[in-house]
């Protein structure tokens, strides 16, 4: 299975749909795309993964590398609903302690309008 993304704007933040694989092979056309999103001071992303079934370690350090970008710009990332399996490789690398993630994206917008 190959790795998509859907960008849209969904109640005054940037969403971003992530399926299939995110790994070494697919993260790195990924990258620019996703950190061109907080190229504007204080942006406001949602990452839904729900539909999202694998990431590796390469698209682990894509996220992070997002969210640090998120924090200079005086934006905010927020992800949500990670599939068990993925929400697993996100447990065991301690991202979920790190990382702003929201159990589906009524509550990432919420936690988004909160962060404003």
């Amino acid at each position: 299975m190959s790795f998509q993304y859907d960008i849209s704007q969904l109640d005054g933040a940037t969403a971003v749909r992530l399926s299939g694989r995110l790994d070494s092979a697919t993260a790195s056309g990924f990258e620019k795309p996703l950190q061109d999103l907080f190229n504007q001071p204080a942006s406001r992303v949602l990452m839904d993964f729900s539909a999202l079934d694998y990431i590796s370690s390469a698209g682990l350090r894509v996220v992070l590398m997002a969210a640090k970008r998120a924090k200079q710009s005086q934006g905010a990332l927020v992800l949500c609903s990670l599939q068990q399996q993925v929400r697993d490789v996100f447990e065991i690398s301690g991202f979920l302690r790190i990382l702003d993630v929201a159990d589906d994206s009524a509550a990432a917008l919420n936690r988004l309008r909160t962060s404003a």
